[in-house]
């Protein structure tokens, strides 16, 4: 198939743009990296530079496409003013969404963000109602940049609505490889009481990109929504011991598919998308979170 993937150049990007040609798709990386013009190495994606924000760009990029994978993003919302991030990041779901749609685009994957139900960056104090949490909990975004993938599962709703395309939306965990492990997932693995607003939780970019894969691949009919994370937590901590240790009963622990498990559930995934998790922290780090 040709798949359209935007953000290509991003961590996410990298990883998914190699995982859908390894899988034999023709791919067009889009990205604001300006475009160089030695010859390329053999095997790699063809490039194209686009503002997405620009309906006109978008339109150019998706054209011809039979999937489009939609990673590009401001991808949190404090490096930049409340209002880029917001309008950056809707106007170019918006943008990539609607050339899809009118070109007749099969399949849709969007990049949403576990942050949909109000997770890492609230003004006001926020604690999910119970955990694991999985699809069915209830959003309650604060900031532009969870508020901004919220609106985008939405846009994706009236997608399914007013045309024949089929959509996935993935929310990845907190996004690791092996340059950024030890220095995000360290501390906690060394000390639980560093706590992280998703309950310990972590996504390897690589089992990330599987899940891309099978995504543009599917043929789910309307739109689903998945979170992909890792099933174990980062520290391999006993789940429901270190939950009640720091937030005693203010999160209502739900039913644990094993000891050590994730703060999010993926079990969805696992069942419907057909996803496997194949990797850990524990391949990069020793048990003290420092790398191997």
């Amino acid at each position: 198939m040709k798949i359209v993937i935007t953000g290509a150049h991003g961590k996410v990007g990298r990883a998914a743009t190699q995982a859908l040609l390894d899988a034999g798709h023709d791919v067009l990386a889009v990205d604001l990296t300006r475009p160089g013009f030695e010859r390329k190495p053999e095997g790699s994606a063809a490039y194209q530079m686009a503002d997405l924000t620009d309906a006109g760009q978008a339109y150019a990029v998706v054209r011809g496409a039979d999937v489009v994978v939609h990673v590009a993003a401001i991808p949190e919302p404090t490096g930049n003013p409340p209002q880029v991030v917001f309008q950056t990041n809707l106007m170019a779901t918006f943008n990539v969404l609607e050339a899809a749609v009118r070109f007749g685009v099969k399949r849709f994957v969007n990049i949403s963000s576990e942050t949909v139900p109000g997770f890492f960056f609230p003004e006001r104090p926020f604690l999910p109602d119970y955990a694991p949490v999985d699809e069915e909990h209830p959003v309650h975004p604060q900031d532009p940049y969870a508020l901004s993938k919220t609106f985008g599962e939405q846009l994706m709703n009236a997608a399914v609505e007013r045309s024949d395309i089929k959509v996935i939306s993935i929310r990845p965990s907190w996004v690791q490889n092996e340059d950024n492990y030890e220095q995000n997932l360290g501390p906690q693995i060394r000390d639980a009481s560093v706590l992280s607003p998703n309950l310990w939780s972590y996504i390897d970019v690589y089992d990330l990109a599987d899940s891309i894969v099978l995504a543009a691949e599917s043929d789910l009919p309307g739109h689903e929504v998945f979170y992909i994370a890792s099933p174990d937590n980062v520290g391999g901590h006993d789940f429901a011991a270190v939950l009640k240790q720091y937030y005693g009963d203010k999160i209502e622990l739900r039913p644990l598919d094993r000891v050590d498990a994730s703060g999010i559930s993926t079990a969805k995934a696992q069942r419907v998308l057909g996803w496997t998790p194949k990797r850990s922290w524990r391949d990069y780090l020793d048990a003290d979170g420092h790398k191997k």
